[in-house]
């Protein structure tokens, strides 16, 4: 990271410089660090710019000129998902940066970062990777600018894009440099892209295959009567053969099944795709969908073919995804030497993204659930990738003897998802030729292997190492997955769950679960009911934390209405909400911007998908997951009664939100236990005494036992008016659950103070 460890090192120049926008922390869960790595093992010299200062080349030159090239990343985040929450706020901290201090990467860094490179040596090959660049090499909606933007190849004027996982293609890349080979004439790595003359094609053998426009009917002619007499017509069926021609003789060849299925699949793989330009997609929402669903559709690396994209007078050339890696190549990754802690430059810094993984192991890759909103798909892919149980273990043990702190708990042993380790599909040809978009939407694949006891396998070694007292699970689980294995449920419950359990339904109305590409509601009380019985028979208190999203493409007022009733007849009172925020390339976002679904076929008749856009409908749909909360009641009120449902609104249980308007100021500010009397509105009744009913319990306090039985005891009119407020929701639950906050000691929050009459300062959540 300076020229001073290359004079210790004995360095007179690096191989290759890598520039990224992340604090430079040794660890595999950090991508500078494992690519860094990898080419130290290949037997290069690798240097590291951590956040440098992007107003001047300055910072781009102080490790000096790399010998074979500079390679560019944003970091392990999308630096605009970095730097702005999904209401287009600036983050007031960067978990990725020294003591969360903020600002010290610039917007779309790895656009900025190559320019500044590029203009420190002119003549260094510019290669740029990460997420960032994966997740825009073709045109793309930006959210932030609300606006169609280039592919960021031509933009940043990087010689080279390397997708998703680069391993492959980053080892061969580097050797072929050294080798002498120039940038310009490396045009045949998986997991690349770059620009190209207009037209540009590997080869004479290669086909185009035109995608630039939707399918539509074309005319249709008039089938000729069969039993008219018409004349002959000579000229038309003449033949090239004709007399003054020499005779064309064309032998008739005989081939095998297997000769004719070899000879389409290479017609397959020397075919490219080219979709709509940038300029097309741009001015045209529904071709924006159509190159959405084209471009996912090609996107399995056993059958997926190149893409090419029009960008004014160049193209955008891009390669089929890389070859997922195998175990021992996982392994490889893995086992290197990592120092597993922040480069010491950084002293005693707090770097909060470090926190949170110093303690936790990644043991897998990708994810094929498929849903819409991640990127995890385009960048990552579908295809699990896993390492071996002694890889794992083996880390495991180096966290308990290199990792200062440890105390005997591993925070995490999972990945993108929890329980997807060593799941793949029972059929390798049946794999290479699948084109769905997720293997378990709308249901779980047939030929998909759910078997979880290598996982489980797994587990019980884990825990079993000495020095390691607990194993936790801290990573998103697939509950629909995991209730087919009744055993992993259980080992789960038993012994790696800390009395908290997060999982991700995002909703309960079938219409935006089938956008997003999530199971049904009845998959999360099927896992619920299956996590409650094994807590119980444990002996343990334990609790699922469920995740939602708000604003979700296709998601209605109604939608969000419902979701909010199924709170709150659970007693779930959320403390953390996510609002839909749409990052490039993304399905769902596709929705967002172009108002179709890119999940079916795409015209301009096709399906309409409305999608909360405007920053106050946006904030409603937001309120409706903390209906409990007093700063949004007068925005819920608004809605409510402008869906016609104000029988909604009111003092009683069977209401969603009390009928004060005047006062509530007052009982935000008020110290707990001392509330104010609320004001109602003129010549409302009170349904309670205030201070009884959910509605106007303190902020972060649940029902407890005692709450719940008052509740029975009282009978079932309460909640057959709630049952009935529900739109078309005949199944129901109208049990009363104790709150997952009522094992959670919360924090008090201090009335905020108030000057010359002001609001209160909201508690500002990113």
């Amino acid at each position: 990271m300076s020229r001073a460890e290359m004079d210790t090192l004995g360095w007179d120049a690096c191989d290759v410089i890598l520039i990224t926008g992340d604090a430079y922390i040794d660890h595999p869960s950090f991508g500078m660090a494992l690519v860094g790595r990898l080419l130290e093992a290949q037997g290069f010299r690798v240097g590291i710019i951590s956040q440098p200062d992007w107003h001047s080349a300055d910072a781009f030159r102080a490790l000096g000129k790399p010998r074979l090239y500079f390679g560019v990343t944003a970091g392990n985040m999308d630096s605009m998902v970095n730097r702005y929450t999904a209401d287009r706020k600036i983050r007031s901290d960067d978990a990725y940066t020294a003591n969360a201090e903020p600002n010290k990467r610039p917007d779309r860094a790895v656009t900025v970062y190559a320019q500044r490179a590029r203009e420190a040596y002119a003549d260094v090959p510019v290669i740029i990777g990460s997420i960032e660049a994966s997740l825009r090499r073709i045109a793309h909606y930006d959210y932030w600018s609300d606006k169609v933007r280039r592919s960021v190849l031509p933009d940043s004027k990087a010689d080279l894009l390397i997708f998703g996982n680069a391993e492959r293609a980053l080892v061969d890349l580097t050797h072929r440099l050294a080798a002498g080979e120039d940038i310009k004439d490396i045009k045949n790595l998986r997991g690349t892209a770059f620009m190209v003359p207009q037209g540009w094609l590997p080869g004479a053998d290669w086909a185009v295959h035109n995608s630039t426009r939707v399918d539509v009917p074309g005319k249709v002619d008039v089938h000729p009567n069969p039993y008219a007499m018409a004349p002959e017509d000579k000229q038309a069926c003449a033949t090239d053969n004709a007399a003054t021609a020499p005779e064309v003789v064309k032998p008739i060849v005989i081939m095998t099944r297997e000769e004719r299925a070899a000879l389409a699949k290479e017609q397959h793989h020397k075919t490219v795709v080219r979709l709509p330009s940038y300029e097309t997609v741009k001015a045209d929402p529904v071709m924006y969908a159509h190159t959405s669903r084209v471009f996912h559709l090609e996107s399995n690396p056993g059958n997926a073919r190149a893409l090419v994209q029009g960008h004014g007078e160049r193209d955008v050339w891009i390669n089929p995804p890389p070859l997922p890696l195998q175990m021992d190549e996982m392994d490889g990754v893995y086992d290197m030497n990592y120092a597993r802690a922040p480069h010491p430059s950084y002293g005693n810094a707090r770097i909060p993204a470090w926190e949170m993984i110093r303690f936790s192991i990644n043991i897998m890759r990708g994810c094929f659930g498929g849903c819409t909103f991640c990127s995890i798909t385009e960048h990552e892919g579908r295809i699990i990738q896993s390492r071996s149980e002694p890889s794992i273990l083996r880390e495991i043990e180096h966290v308990r003897d290199k990792t200062k702190g440890f105390t005997g708990t591993i925070s995490d042993l999972g990945g993108p998802t929890a329980n997807m380790y060593r799941l793949a599909c029972k059929d390798k040809k049946i794999e290479e030729t699948c084109r769905r978009l997720s293997c378990v939407y709308p249901s779980i694949c047939v030929n998909l292997g759910t078997d979880h006891s290598k996982l489980i396998s797994l587990y019980r070694k884990a825990r079993a190492i000495p020095g390691v007292k607990k194993i936790l699970i801290g990573s998103g689980l697939r509950y629909d997955l995991a209730v087919r294995s009744p055993e992993y449920v259980k080992e789960l419950v038993t012994h790696h769950v800390g009395g908290l359990l997060k999982i991700a339904p995002e909703h309960t109305e079938p219409n935006v679960l089938n956008k997003m590409m999530k199971p049904g509601i009845g998959a999360y009380d099927e896992f619920k009911a299956m996590f409650e019985k094994y807590s119980l028979e444990a002996g343990k208190k334990q609790y699922l934390i469920p995740y939602f999203i708000a604003a979700h493409p296709g998601a209605t007022d109604e939608d969000m209405l419902n979701l909010a009733l199924w709170l709150k007849k659970n007693n779930f009172r959320l403390d953390q909400v996510q609002a839909f925020m749409p990052t490039p390339m993304a399905m769902a976002t596709t929705m967002y911007h172009s108002r179709k679904n890119p999940l079916h076929k795409v015209t301009a008749d096709s399906e309409v998908v409305e999608t909360a856009r405007s920053g106050k409908v946006r904030k409603a749909h937001k309120a409706f997951l903390r209906y409990y909360d007093p700063e949004n009641w007068p925005i819920l009120r608004e809605t409510l009664q402008r869906m016609g449902r104000a029988d909604l609104i009111g003092n009683g249980e069977r209401h969603l939100i009390p009928a004060w308007t005047a006062g509530e100021e007052n009982l935000k500010a008020a110290p707990e236990g001392k509330r104010a009397m609320p004001t109602l509105a003129p010549g409302a009744k009170p349904r309670s005494a205030p201070g009884q009913g959910p509605a106007a319990a303190p902020r972060g306090a649940g029902r407890g036992p005692a709450a719940a039985s008052a509740a029975g005891a009282r009978g079932g009119q309460r909640a057959n008016a709630l049952t009935g407020s529900l739109t078309a929701r005949a199944t129901v639950e109208t049990k009363v659950r104790a709150s997952i906050l009522d094992t959670i000691k919360v924090k008090p929050k201090a009335a905020p103070a108030k000057a010359g009459g002001a609001k209160p300062a909201r508690g500002g959540r990113k």
